[in-house]
Formats: C-alpha cells, sequence, structure tokens
C-alpha cells in the first residue's frame, strides 16, 4: 500500500473479474463471453476501417451508431448514449444522477461492480436483500432513496422480473434515476426499452459484449429519455471526449445490422441453457431458473469450493464466489455444445 495514494484508494475493494489463466488451455465457463464469433459482417466491417483513417480522431458524438441503435428500438438518437463499455455508462451515471445524503438501491446478491462505484464515488448506498430463491422483492425499492439500480436478469443469479415490476417501481420513484442494467437481457427476457417514452427516470444500460459477441471491443449503450443523455454526455466531454475508437463504432453497427445472426447465436445459447439446466437437475443440482447466457446451480451434497476446483483440474473454468448466501453455488457461462457436454461429464463423475 502506497504511502502516496489517498484514503479512498486505500479502503476501496475493486471488482474482481472472472481469471484468465494462461498456465494451459481451459474451456471458459467463467466470465460470460459468447461462445460464438461475431458475425462475419462485424470482422468484415472492421477489416475495412483499419485504413489510414486510423490517424484521425473518431467522431466523438458516435453519431451513426447512435442512429443505429435508436432506428433498432424505435428512438431518437437524443435518447441513446455509447460508450466503452457497460461499466464505463454506470460510471458516468453515478456522477450524472446520485447525490450524496440519501441512499443508492440495489440488490445485496449483484453485480459487485455497483458497491465499487457507490464507494469510488462516495455515495451512500443500501442493500436490498433478495430471499432465499435468489427473488428481488420489488416493493422493496417503493422506499426513499437517491436513485435505482437493478440488473435484469440478475447477475449472478440470472432471475428475471418482468418489464410490470418495473413499471411500479417507476411508478413509486417519479423524483429518482432507475437504471435497469439489461447486460443480460437478450438471453430470454424482455427489454424494459418499451416503455422509454413513458418514463422520463429511465435509463437502461445494455452491451455488446455479450450477446452481440463484442466483448473486445468495448461497447455499450444506454437509452432513456434526452435529458438523462444529456447528462451522461456532460460527464463524458468532461472526463474523456473520445471513448469509442473507430473499429469499435464499425463493429458496433455491422453487429446490429446483421440481425440475423445474432438471432441464430442467441437462440443457440438459450437452447444450450435450457437442455443442460435440465440434465443437471436430473443429476440432484438445484438450478435457478435464468434469462442469461449463464446459470447458476448448487448440490445438496457436493460443496461448490470442491467442484470449483475438481473442475479447474479438469480443464472447465467456472465462476465460484465465496460470498455470504452464495459461497455453495457456481455461475456457469453457457458454452457450445461440446463445451458444455465436457462439463456435463465432468460434474457427473465428479458426484458419481
Amino acid at each position: 500500500m502506497s504511502k502516496y495514494w489517498k484514503e479512498i484508494v486505500k479502503n476501496i475493494e475493486p471488482y474482481i473479474p472472472g481469471e484468465q489463466p494462461g498456465d494451459k488451455r481451459y474451456i471458459k465457463l467463467n466470465t460470460n463471453e459468447n461462445p460464438y464469433p461475431p458475425s462475419p459482417g462485424v470482422i468484415e466491417a472492421i477489416r475495412q476501417g483499419t485504413n489510414e483513417n486510423l490517424r484521425l480522431y473518431p467522431d466523438p458524438n458516435c453519431e451513426e451508431l447512435r442512429e443505429t441503435i435508436a432506428g433498432y428500438f424505435g428512438l431518437s438518437k437524443e435518447e441513446v448514449f455509447v460508450g466503452n463499455g457497460s461499466d464505463e455508462i454506470l460510471a458516468f451515471s453515478f456522477l450524472a444522477f446520485f447525490n450524496h445524503g440519501r441512499p443508492v438501491l440495489f440488490p445485496d446478491i449483484t453485480y459487485s461492480f455497483y458497491k465499487v462505484y457507490a464507494e469510488l464515488f462516495q455515495v451512500d448506498y443500501k442493500l436490498i436483500p433478495i430471499d432465499e430463491e435468489f427473488i428481488i422483492p420489488v416493493e422493496e425499492f417503493y422506499a426513499e432513496n437517491n436513485g435505482i439500480i437493478i440488473p435484469n436478469p440478475n447477475a449472478p443469479t440470472g432471475r428475471f422480473l418482468p418489464v410490470d415490476a418495473f413499471i411500479e417501481i417507476l411508478k413509486h420513484n417519479a423524483d429518482s434515476v432507475v437504471i435497469i442494467d439489461e447486460a443480460y437481457i437478450d438471453f430470454g427476457g424482455e427489454s424494459a426499452a418499451v416503455i422509454i417514452k413513458e418514463y422520463p427516470n429511465l435509463l437502461i444500460i445494455q452491451t455488446f459484449s455479450k450477446s452481440r459477441s463484442l466483448a473486445g471491443l468495448r461497447v455499450g449503450f444506454c437509452v432513456g429519455h434526452k435529458d438523462l443523455i444529456e447528462g451522461i454526455r456532460r460527464v463524458k466531454n468532461s472526463f474523456n471526449s473520445y471513448t469509442l475508437d473507430r473499429l469499435a463504432v464499425a463493429g458496433a453497427i455491422e453487429a446490429i445490422r446483421d440481425e440475423n445472426y445474432f438471432q441464430e447465436t442467441r437462440s443457440k445459447i438459450i437452447n444450450t441453457r435450457e437442455r443442460v439446466s435440465a440434465r443437471l437437475i436430473e443429476m440432484g443440482f438445484n438450478v435457478i431458473p435464468s434469462k442469461a447466457n449463464f446459470i447458476f446451480i448448487s448440490h445438496p451434497e457436493v460443496y461448490a469450493a470442491n467442484l470449483f476446483h475438481g473442475l479447474k483440474n479438469r480443464g472447465v473454468l467456472v465462476r465460484y464466489f465465496k460470498k455470504p448466501r452464495i459461497d455453495n453455488f457456481l455461475r456457469v457461462t453457457i458454452g457450445i455444445d461440446e463445451e458444455m457436454d465436457c462439463f456435463l461429464d465432468i460434474i457427473a463423475e465428479s458426484l458419481f
């Protein structure tokens, strides 16, 4: 610990991403990456973008990408913001919307970056306990607050809330910004983007990393009332005017345009998820119903940590969170069928 660090840096507990070991080749089911490659059109768009124009700064407003996303959701480009991954947009949102004094509300079991950002930006927060089945208690978000963040589907559980639940939350929080983090929405859930026009306090954040197979490009976006978007834009332009590079913009535009490829790969992941979930249930696992590209599982007789180490020793990486209430669960990303069959074989051998 350096003596030159600020006190907040000394005390903060940073977010820890899934491990990326380089000691040998693994089946990676630990970081929720898409197992399928980007659309061929994406690769071609990036290839064509690799030219002499790379000497020039990209469009700071990402006009074409915002127009493409707006057209996809039936919105105007003034209702769209794009950034360097959804995590950056979350950070901008904390700076743009959350004041000191009252707490931001988010679930106690959820994406751990929310707590990191709250502490980094010195924003008060309150954790709302989810129940033993990992269901988010909607009514608990009617309490006084400084803002709300709910991932849907939730991570790491995969649980999904219908749009009607968010309508109730929005109605009870007309004076607060309600952020729905929809990083995994494309794997079986319905996006709340359909109600953007009705609720000026609603901000929806999505990413190209999961369902669009572009984790390596770092592209995220949010949609909401133009006043919310302008607030985020003001923060961004006080921080970094050029958040997306030319190649990322080119790839993201094509990823939106290639709807057939998007539907094909997301359907494959959904089908594999349901097949693997059914098989694990047959083996005696508790599998939390998921609308994400991962599943959250536990077994009543074999401790999760033992399964985690056993899988890793056999070349399969999954995610284990050594935290209260979920320390007997594993989060397993859905890979291609061959990878998941290998995972199932090793799990079966561990049990029997």
